[in-house]
């Protein structure tokens, strides 16, 4: 039987922490391998000039190199210092969209994520990333408290 691999949607909250806490419990006890998805949420401006374009993604590929040192290679390292494999996956744009391609592209078993979603008025007309994951992802949904 393959290995199973469950997904991490993962964030610097304590919700976040919550999650990854539970996924690697769940991961030890099954035997299955983490990844562990971060997603910075990012809105393309059609309207920038090309200088501001190239000044953004200067200050994208920096983010993206502060999240991994800061927040996903801590992350990692905690689920294998528990003795569960993992990796870690970074991206830009739509958090639910990357979240689901992210479990479809490693064949996962499961997708664990927090709860809380945001408050704010968008988050209730549009949808939260746990209420979007459930009408989107094509694996079951594991929503930690």
């Amino acid at each position: 039987m393959a290995q199973e691999t469950f997904v991490v949607a993962f964030d610097s909250d304590e919700d976040g922490r919550r999650v990854l806490d539970y996924a690697i419990d769940r991961a030890g006890h099954d035997g299955a391998r983490l990844v562990i998805t971060h997603v910075l949420e990012w809105s393309p401006y059609s309207f920038l000039t090309p200088e501001e374009i190239e000044e953004r993604h200067i200050r994208r590929k920096e983010e993206l190199a502060r999240a991994k040192e800061a927040l996903m290679d801590p992350a990692v390292k905690r689920a294998r210092d528990a003795g569960v494999e993992a990796e870690s996956e970074l991206y830009y744009g739509s958090a639910v969209k990357l979240l689901a391609k992210s479990a479809q592209t490693h064949g996962a078993s499961l997708v664990f994520v927090g709860r809380s979603g945001s408050d704010s008025l968008g988050a209730r007309i549009f949808g939260s990333v746990p209420l979007g994951l459930a009408q989107l992802c094509t694996v079951p949904l594991v929503l930690v408290p």
